[in-house]
């Protein structure tokens, strides 16, 4: 499972986090996902009371299972890459892979390990978002639909609600929906704005928990206890999520944008749009969702990859 300078079992600890943390995150994923890519939705409880009086409690797993399937996967890369680039950085700098790694380490780690994400994050994220969107009303100027009253009068529709219609019957379907309209590149829809979310938002992900790790931590113990790896991963969650929230709503706006007919023509139109449309406020939207959302995920992930990794190294 291991060699000098790479391992295998940080790869491991990431994909058992990583479950525990959809199944812990996922419900208010789906609140954050409405809030900022649907309609009709004031705030976070009237989206929480929205989806539980049209989909009942399942409204909030919806299109639980392709995350579950995928993001295992995807943080079992993150945090595999993330821990074995540390350990080049440092027997590069240092001649000890070993050797604890500074705050500029970190950062060009972590940094790096956000670029590597989006490869494997962009279509797991916009898979998980189509499906989660299937509910919202559908907007006029995405179908172009006209009403037409007995006169002859057309009066255009601002929405239609279609709650029985699905687009697509699960995540195999979407996916091979979005090969067949839109080509590989539909999968990776909203790709850059995930970059300008991911790569300084994972450098405020990893910096954050080691240095509230290092300040809860006593210097007579060699290791955090576990109470202080939640607390730690819970904070560094939230922290990382408010920031990365303007870029997130660009992103989830975009992979949304359904291909009938786009609104956005890319990152920037997208931007440029949505302010002109609803202010600036709108960059901020679901911010307190990602901010709870954030820390039970985080405490969660961080906490059970610590664990698992203590064990395979105890083996």
């Amino acid at each position: 499972m291991t060699s000098k300078n790479f391992r295998l079992d940080d790869f491991l600890a990431g994909w058992i986090g990583g479950a525990s943390s959809v199944v812990v995150g996922h419900p208010l994923d789906t609140v954050k996902t409405r809030l900022q890519a649907g309609k009709g939705n004031q705030n976070m409880l009237h989206c929480i009371l929205n989806i539980y009086r049209k989909e009942t409690v399942m409204g909030f797993f919806k299109g639980m299972s392709f995350p579950l399937a995928s993001i295992t996967v995807y943080n079992s890369v993150v945090f595999g890459f993330f821990s074995n680039t540390q350990r080049l950085i440092s027997k590069y700098r240092y001649g000890d892979g070993r050797h604890p790694c500074s705050m500029l380490d970190l950062t060009v780690a972590s940094m790096l390990t956000g670029l590597m994400s989006v490869g494997l994050g962009a279509p797991v994220d916009l898979v998980k978002i189509r499906l989660q969107m299937q509910t919202q009303p559908v907007l006029a100027e995405n179908l172009q639909l006209a009403g037409n009253v007995p006169n002859g009068t057309n009066i255009p529709l601002r929405s239609v609600d279609i709650p029985n219609q699905r687009l697509y019957r699960g995540p195999i379907h979407c996916i091979s929906t979005i090969l067949q309209t839109e080509g590989i590149q539909g999968l990776y829809r909203g790709a850059g704005a995930m970059i300008l979310r991911d790569v300084p938002g994972y450098a405020l992900y990893f910096i954050p928990y080691a240095v509230f790790c290092n300040l809860l931590t006593p210097s007579n113990s060699s290791s955090p206890h576990p109470c202080s790896i939640w607390l730690a991963g819970g904070l560094a969650g939230s922290i990382s999520w408010v920031t990365a929230t303007p870029a997130d709503v660009v992103k989830s706006r975009m992979q949304a944008d359904a291909q009938l007919q786009r609104k956005y023509k890319g990152v920037l139109h997208c931007i440029i749009q949505s302010y002109k449309t609803e202010g600036a406020e709108v960059f901020f939207r679901g911010a307190s969702v990602n901010a709870i959302r954030g820390f039970p995920m985080s405490a969660t992930m961080f906490l059970m990859y610590e664990l698992s990794l203590q064990f395979f190294r105890g083996l």
